[in-house]
């Protein structure tokens, strides 16, 4: 989940080389910390907030693959 949450990150943002994600990982939860330059917040949150939105929805359903509950936090 970690690795695909970072795949897609790098993929909308401008400076892929700043983009970070941290686990925590409980024992049926998980939250994914995304830490992306300033200038490219925009981009990751998208307008009105759907490409966080559909982020949130597929991390989701790969967590809820593996049994889990995933949240997805964007952080400045």
């Amino acid at each position: 989940m970690k690795d695909l949450l970072e795949y897609l990150a790098k993929s909308l943002v401008d400076n892929p080389n700043d983009v970070q994600v941290e686990m925590i990982e409980g024992e049926r939860s998980v939250i994914l910390q995304l830490k992306v330059n300033p200038v490219d917040i925009g981009k990751v949150i998208g307008k009105g907030g759907r490409i966080a939105q559909a982020l949130r929805t597929l991390i989701k359903a790969a967590a809820t693959k593996r049994g889990k509950n995933a949240i997805v936090e964007i952080l400045d």
